[in-house]
């Protein structure tokens, strides 16, 4: 199973003998442990849930702390479902050593919240001209005119919250996989912030 849960530490770069450089980003990817299996028979469809991040007790709810004491594992902060058939039983680790440089994977996270932002940051409109007296500068200009159609379609890209949004990068490639440090080392960007959960697909 090449799925994994794990934090966005930041970017570095890595300098090759050639003098290349190749910016990449930095994960703590896992050790996930599986604390729940799903079978066709028995739940109508094939998964596994694995668990990532410890945490206080006291921080999670009765429920919660049951399932995850009924599987032999602490305290968890993430949970997820992985869809499919895998040779996993509960109670078993998936590490970076799922990986190996050169897999291509896809890394889901939630973007950075912009908060409410214009037409020209949100949707890169042009503008308007910046000076000789001109009034339009980064307004979105006319959105609905008064008698045709004398109202905004639904859909127009106008001012509001931006960011903080579930954004899946695929096509990234594995430069590096630290087994013993459990680091994984993808080349470019990855959505999210420092310290935010990140989920790695192969």
């Amino acid at each position: 199973m090449k799925t994994l849960l794990g934090t966005k530490i930041g970017m570095t770069q890595l300098f090759a003998e050639d003098g290349t450089v190749t910016p990449v980003t930095v994960i703590q990817a896992g050790p996930c442990v599986v604390t729940q299996k799903k079978t066709v028979e028995g739940d109508g469809y094939a998964a596994v849930q694995i668990a990532f991040g410890d945490v206080k007790a006291k921080r999670l709810n009765k429920p919660l702390l049951g399932h995850l004491k009924k599987a032999g594992v602490g305290p968890k902060k993430h949970l997820l479902e992985v869809r499919g058939e895998h040779d996993l039983a509960v109670g078993d680790h998936v590490d970076v050593s799922v990986f190996s440089a050169g897999d291509t994977v896809k890394v889901i996270g939630t973007s950075k919240g912009k908060g409410f932002q214009g037409v020209v940051k949100r949707h890169g409109f042009g503008g308007g001209p910046a000076s000789h007296g001109a009034r339009f500068h980064r307004a979105p200009g006319s959105i609905g005119a008064s008698a045709d159609p004398s109202r905004v379609y639904p859909g127009s890209r106008l001012p509001g919250h931006m960011g903080s949004v579930r954004v899946t990068q695929p096509g990234l490639t594995v430069v590096a996989a630290d087994a013993e440090r459990n680091l994984l080392l993808v080349k470019g960007a990855v959505p999210g912030s420092k310290g935010s959960l990140v989920i790695i697909k192969g």
